[in-house]
């Protein structure tokens, strides 16, 4: 059995990916990991919350991005319209 075939967490064969761009953005506590990747089924983004050494990710596949960037900026154009926050989040 080669390292490909061996199965990981969930009991899958590991799939070989290539990385394309990595970015890191820290936001507060939070760190965001933007990683570009490619496998035999396509391209996607993985998108990584690390906090305090906790994970959690999400893929979005690459035909999703144009989408996905389009909502992200209409969010952004509605909080920038929004007026200025009393206090932060622990009030």
């Amino acid at each position: 059995m080669s390292s490909n075939d061996k199965p990981s967490y969930g009991g899958r064969p590991r799939v070989d990916e290539d990385t394309l761009r990595t970015e890191k953005i820290q936001v507060e506590r939070k760190t965001f990991i933007f990683t570009l990747k490619e496998n035999p089924r396509g391209r996607f983004l993985r998108i990584t919350e690390d906090v305090g050494g906790r994970r959690d990710t999400i893929i979005l596949p690459a035909t999703g991005l144009e989408d996905f960037t389009q909502v992200l900026k209409d969010m952004c154009e509605t909080y920038q319209e929004l007026p200025p926050e009393e206090g932060g989040i622990d009030d």
